[in-house]
This record gives C-alpha cells, structure tokens and sequence, in this order.
C-alpha cells in the first residue's frame, strides 16, 4: 500500500492540505474527514481547531479533493505517517480499503482515534461517533408513524462504503418491518452528496407516480431530495440525519419532516479532546457515542443557531456513562 501514496501524495498533498487557526507549538493532531462539501465534516473541524486551540496543540486538516476518494485518503495517510504526528484522528473513507494503512498506523506506533465510521480492524484508542442503526430506526419511525402506517415510501442511502449508510438503512428497513401498511417502493445511492441525492430522487420520481415519504441517510441528501420534488411540482414528507443548518432551516419552512442530531461540531471537540488527552497520560473511554436526538418543528430552533456560534460540550458530561 505504500506504494500508492509514494506515486500520489506529491500531486495530493497540496490541494488537499486545509489551513487550521489551531497552531501552538503543543501536540500535532492530523485530522482525516472524507470530504470538503458536507456540512457536518466543516464542523467537524470547526469543533477539532476549536478543541485543540482550547489546550493549547494544533491541527492539521487533510481532505480528499474528491469527496469520499479511498485511493486520495490513502496516500494522504501514508504521507502522514512518514511525518509522524502527535495523533491521527480518522473518517475512513471506506471502511475495507484502509484497513492495510491502518495497520500501518498502528506499526508506527501512532496513537489514532475513529469517528463516525468504525473500522473492524486496528487499534483505536477510542471511537466517537452513534449508534448509526439506532438513528436510522428512530429517524425512519418518526416518519412512519407521521404517516400513521400508510403510503410508499423510497429510501435514499449513502455510498455503500460508508458503514454509517449501511447500519442506517439497516436502521430504516427495521423501522419499515414494524408498519406492513407502508410500501418500501425502492432506494438509490445519493452518495451522501446534495447533488447526486438530486439526480437519484428525480430519477425515482420519474418511475414512481406516487410517493409519500422520503427517508434519507443524511441532512445533505435530504435537501437534493426537496430540490427534484420541488422541480418536479411534487410532495412528499422528507427526513434527513445530521442536524445541519441547512436541514434545520428546511424543517423550520415546513419544507422538511425532520432531523436527527449528529454534531460534527460536538463530534470534532469531542475526538480532539480524546486525543490530546490520550497523550498527556489521562484515560480515556474505549467509546464516546452520542445520544439519539429527533429534530422536528418543536425542537428546532436549537439548530438553527450557526455552527460557528455554538460551544464545545463540557468533556465530563459527555463522557459519563461511556468510561
């Protein structure tokens, strides 16, 4: 696998090399997040700078060019470990092809901490992240009961190299095993992206006259999904996961059903904190999951102030109940 990134990361390193207002001279964190688009990946690092600025290291953000690109992820990887930083905090990409450079991290003696997508294999010091499946079952019911146990729905998923889209579906299809009176009419690979999830939920469209609810396995795709209903002169009850502004703002409009809390901010301050933590010599959960948390018209108004504005949680609380 070093290889690879031998031939790559010249071209790589420069365009995916994110900029990071954390700079004390104190630990090195090299923060990995699968791309540069979606929102709760912003916020990640947002969380991750704000986190290690607060303790007085710094952070290294590298991001494929292309969004979710295992080969780019790689040899970014492999540069790092030849620098050798404090610690790595890691998205996989795809979950399968970085298992060889995780082993290759974990050789090197380099302290590396998961979040969102957990990897069957390696040495993690810990992982942050949710109970994907679990999000999906309440996001999915939430909907279903919404439609009082009637109607078609069509799924909408995440790249099937995304652990957290598979255990989210796996989530959905639970959910829909418990109303027989609602219609699973198909599903499509939105690739996590706005865009794609667009020209997937257009193409279900066209083949679907009639469809009721849309469940999709994030916030982003979420939002492609009401741009080709609205296109189309078309309406269907829409939830999303992830909680972003975007999706809050929707839900707000009553453009969108609803959300699931997953903050990448929290997220971010949270694994930075692990880290810096790990390597001053104070223990540190094997887990750190957060809790399911529905987002509706009641509850919104919390998500509808901007990312930047909002606070790192307070480790001890978080933690507790996770050691």
């Amino acid at each position: 696998m070093m290889g690879l990134g031998s031939r790559l990361a010249g071209i790589l390193l420069a365009g995916a090399i994110l900029s990071s207002p954390a700079q004390a001279d104190g630990e090195h964190l090299a923060v990995f997040t699968k791309n540069k688009l979606n929102p709760n990946y912003v916020a990640f690092r947002l969380g991750a700078d704000r986190a290690a600025a607060r303790l007085g290291a710094r952070t290294t953000h590298r991001v494929p060019d292309k969004p979710d690109d295992a080969p780019e992820q790689i040899a970014l990887l492999e540069t790092t470990i030849r620098e050798k930083p404090g610690a790595i905090l890691l998205a996989p990409a795809d979950d399968k092809a970085l298992e060889p450079t995780v082993r290759e991290i974990n050789k090197a003696g380099i302290p590396l901490l998961g979040f969102v997508n957990k990897m069957a294999v390696g040495e993690f010091v810990t992982f942050v992240g949710s109970n994907d499946e679990e999000m999906g079952y309440e996001t999915a019911r939430y909907l279903l009961q919404h439609m009082r146990g009637k109607g078609t729905v069509v799924i909408v998923e995440g790249p099937s190299t995304a652990p957290t889209s598979r255990d989210r579906v796996r989530g959905f299809k639970r959910a829909l095993a418990e109303h027989p009176g609602i219609r699973l009419l198909g599903s499509a690979d939105g690739r996590y992206q706005t865009a794609d999830a667009d020209r997937a939920m257009t193409k279900l469209l066209a083949e679907h006259p009639q469809i009721d609810g849309v469940i999709a396995a994030n916030d982003s795709m979420a939002i492609g999904v009401l741009a080709a209903l609205d296109r189309a002169g078309r309406k269907a009850q829409v939830v999303g996961l992830n909680g972003t502004m975007e999706a809050a703002r929707a839900i707000d409009e009553g453009r969108m059903l609803a959300s699931e809390d997953y903050s990448g901010l929290v997220l971010g301050c949270l694994t930075a904190e692990a880290a810096i933590r790990h390597l001053r010599g104070q223990p540190v959960p094997k887990e750190i999951m957060l809790p399911v948390r529905i987002i509706d018209r009641a509850n919104v108004a919390e998500w509808l102030v901007p990312v930047e504005q909002r606070a790192c949680p307070e480790w001890d609380k978080v933690v507790r109940g996770n050691g």
